[in-house]
This record gives structure tokens, sequence and C-alpha cells, in this order.
């Protein structure tokens, strides 16, 4: 491969970071992959491929390094030996990208076959299957980098989030082709055109009509503790997290707050094994006469083995107490993080336990608990759960999402940012608020169109109040789901089929 083979990609790559939180100058996306589709004009086969995966690399790791901060801090390994298992990852995913540009390449050397009819479904096709195989992580999806442009997302309650990142790929294509021409095709202009016309028209539309609908209110206190991850499980600290919460949390219900919520595993110990502790919880709850939900870890399946040794083993689950300090019902986490909640395949990875060393395995959970306060339901997504579309939408029934998390593992990089921005567009497509409790931040309230209503700075104690207005509002993504992303599937076997068929001809 000649030099601008690489330079191209890579060019391309920092625009997209760029384009991403923290810097997030979203409209650097929409131009940000032309130099890289235009080498792929003029690569073919492994050529393709490797500037494919110079793109992906950069691309990824320009947006997912932060995830070598946890590793390092927390998990105990050394500084470089963190940002090679980050750029392990980063080499993974750059997979999809390379054979996007393999695919790719190979179809557009056949004449007939524009570029704006193939880069979107075959990018939101593999994007796709990022989110989905090996557990998947649909971290990065180009879509996000529109979080804050609310006429565009609007479209994501019939398409999901890939439906922008269709749109982002369209734009790029038609930049593309035009420079490569010199000229604008009258098809593909209008063709582009009308697509963005609609959409706009669209998120428009939905904003005006769900704001003028009838809703209901919930005022909600929201408690950003900011306990310093290395003194939240040391057990001499206990009592000053438990107090910490406590006091923010009476500032809370002296502004009317009609819920309280704290962020994951906000309790510093096992919530009902520690009696002591859960006993003294209640009675707080009791006594503030408010129902509280709460992260927390929680100790399961505790039996005795034969070896007259006790086993069991740990949820990371979120608790509902009443007003009168019962639980009212228990969420477990049902998607959670490799390497960081449990290690797949163990007797093969052994020597990975050291990275994980004090989290140890944690128990999935198999129920879509639904809360109820009063006459409205809630459901509560834990970490990085809120990254799944498709696992979001499957509890249907809620009136409001809340995401608690702890985003301490991730310190002051563009983790917890780009984190915010991805829980955003849940409550755009599902077409319902979204409220976020994160240990040391961010915390906030986005409504149905994805206004952000209210959001804390990252490493400060604070606390918010927030009247919350909940419409009935109708998603169809919600309802039905990625029939958008299979349909980007049929359009690409068809794709892949008329090129063959033409390869036969010649």
């Amino acid at each position: 491969m000649r030099k601008r083979f690489y330079i191209y990609p890579l060019l391309s790559s920092l625009l997209l970071v760029l384009a991403f939180p923290k810097i997030q100058i979203s409209w650097l996306a929409w131009v940000a992959l032309v130099p890289f589709l235009l080498t792929l004009y003029e690569t073919k086969g492994a050529d393709s491929f490797r500037a494919g995966m110079v793109f992906g690399f950069g691309y990824f790791f320009g947006t997912q390094y932060w995830i070598y901060h946890s590793i390092n801090h927390y998990g105990g390994l050394p500084f470089v030996a963190s940002l090679s298992v980050v750029m392990l990852l980063c080499l993974y995913e750059a997979l999809y990208i390379g054979v996007f540009g393999l695919v790719l390449s190979w179809i557009i050397k056949k004449r007939g076959l524009p570029l704006i009819a193939v880069a979107p479904p075959l990018w939101c096709s593999l994007e796709y299957l990022r989110g989905h195989l090996l557990t998947g992580f649909p971290w990065s999806s180009i879509g996000y980098t529109q979080s804050g442009v609310l006429a565009v997302v609007q479209i994501t309650d019939i398409t999901g989030i890939y439906g922008v990142s269709f749109l982002i790929l369209l734009i790029n294509a038609f930049f593309t082709e035009t420079w490569k021409k010199r000229k604008i095709e009258f098809l593909s202009g209008i063709a582009v055109l009308l697509i963005i016309s609609i959409i706009i028209i669209y998120g428009f539309y939905r904003i005006n009509t769900i704001q003028d609908l009838p809703f209901q209110r919930i005022k909600i206190g929201l408690v950003q503790g900011n306990i310093d991850q290395s003194i939240k499980w040391d057990s001499r600290y206990r009592n000053y997290v438990i107090k910490t919460y406590k006091e923010l949390t009476i500032k809370v219900k002296r502004e009317g707050a009609e819920l309280i919520i704290w962020p994951e595993t906000a309790l510093p110990f096992y919530f009902g094994y520690e009696r002591e502790f859960s006993n003294d919880l209640k009675e707080f709850v009791r006594e503030l006469s408010l129902p509280l939900l709460t992260g927390t870890p929680m100790v399961k399946d505790f039996r005795k083995s034969k070896e007259d040794s006790y086993i069991f083993t740990i949820s990371n689950s979120a608790v509902l107490l009443d007003r009168d300090g019962n639980v009212s019902d228990i969420y477990d986490k049902i998607h959670l993080v490799p390497f960081g909640e449990y290690v797949p395949l163990k007797e093969i990875l052994f020597f990975i336990d050291k990275v994980v060393e004090g989290i140890g395995d944690f128990k999935r959970g198999e129920r879509y608990t639904l809360f109820t306060v009063d006459s409205l339901k809630f459901f509560t997504l834990i970490c990085y759960e809120v990254i799944f579309p498709s696992l979001v939408r499957k509890f249907r029934d809620g009136d409001f999402i809340v995401n608690i998390t702890n985003d301490a593992w991730f310190g002051r990089t563009s983790g917890p940012y780009q984190h915010f921005e991805i829980a955003r567009i849940r409550a755009v497509e599902n077409r319902i608020p979204l409220v976020r409790v994160a240990n040391t931040g961010i915390t906030g309230v986005v409504d149905a169109v994805g206004r952000v209503l209210t959001k804390t700075e990252i490493f400060k104690r604070d606390y918010r109040t927030v009247d919350l207005a909940i419409q009935n509002s109708w998603s169809f993504y919600r309802i039905y789901g990625d029939i958008f992303s299979f349909l980007n599937f049929v359009i690409m076997g068809i794709i892949v089929l008329i090129r063959l068929s033409g390869g036969k001809r010649r």
C-alpha cells in the first residue's frame, strides 16, 4: 500500500474521534469518512481490508482508550499491559471495519452500484453484529456523535441508533462520490436530499407533538455521593459512606422529592446479608417515609458445601425499599461486564483472574423487573446495560428508565461523557424519560425527545431534585425492535447477489 492508504484512513479516524464526546464536534462526523472511502476506491482485496483495519483501530482506540484506566488503576495491571489489553479489544473491533473495507471495495468495482446504496446498509449491518456477537460491545456506534442534534436523533424511535449511523454513512458516501466524479449525480442528490428532508421534518414533528401530550409528574431526588473508589469497600469508611448518602438524601427530601435514587453499588455492604447495616438502612427509610432505590451487591445461593465450607454467589442489584422500609422488589443485573463482573471461558482464560481480583464473578439476573411507585412503573439498568438498545426495549411497559452506574472506574477520561450520551439516546428510542444516577457523575435527567433537563459535573458531591413529566408516547422501535437492522441485512444480501451475478456475466 502507498503511504496515503494509511494516512487517509488515519485522518478519517482522527476526525471521527473528534466528533465523539467529550470534544463532540458533531458536524465532523458528516465528512470524517470521506478520506477513508476515497481510499477504498483505489484499493482492492487485502489492501482494502488493511485500510479498514487502520481506520478501525484509530477510531476505536481514540474513543475507547479510557478502558485502560480501570484495568491499570483498579485491576492492578501495569500501564503498558493495560494499554495492550485495550489495543487487543480495538483490533478485534477493527476487524468489522476491515470487513467493511474489503466488501465495499469488492462491490463498488462493479458499475451501476453507487456508493450511497452500498456503504450505509453494509456499515449498519456490521455495526449491529459488533453489538451482538461475543456478548456484544456497541460502544462507539457512529450515530452517537449526533446525540445533541435533536432533530436528527428523533428517527431512532423507528430505527434505533442504527438509523442515525445509516444517515451519516449516506452523507459521507454522497460527498465521496461527488468528490470522486467531480460532479453531483442528479438522482443521488435528489435521493439524499429527500431522505434528509424526511428525517428532519419527522424530527421536528415528533419534538412538537410529544411535548404537547398529557403527562403525569413525579418529583425524583438524585444523589451523587462521589465516593472515591479506593475507599468504597474499605470497612473503615463504611459509616462515612453511609452518612454521606443519608445527608444528601435529607436535602432532596426537603426539596419535595417523592422518590430517592442512589447509584450503582452505593451501599458499602451486602444488603440483606449484613443484617446490622441493612436494618439501619430500613429504619432510615421508615423515618424518611419515602421510597428509596439503591444499587447494592447481594449474596445469592448461600449454602453449605460437602466440605463444611460456605459457598455463595454475588449479584449486582438494585433494591427498591418502600416508605415503610420494606423490600418492594429487586432487579439483578442481566448483562454483566466481561472481565469486570465475570471471566468468560474461565477454564481457558485462568490467567485473567488477577485482572479482576477483588471483583469476582457475579451471578447473572434473569428477570426484567418493573418497579412501581404509586401509579408509575419504571425499570432499572445497571451501568453499561444502557448501551444495549435491544436489552432496554425488553422491559417494555415502564413509564421511565432509571440508569444507576459507577463511572469512577474511568476517572476523568472521556468514558463518563460518552456513557451519558449513549444513555441519552435510549430515552428517544423508547420515548420515555431517563433518570441517571452515577456515583461520581454524570448524574442527570433526559426527557422523551432527548433534551437534557439537568446534569452534574463529574467528581463532585451533588444532588438534584427534578420534577419529571412523563408522557405516554408511542415508539415503533420499542414495540417492534430492530426491523431496520434486519432490512439492512436483506439489502446487503441482495447487493451481494447482484455483484456475484454480475461477476458471472463478465
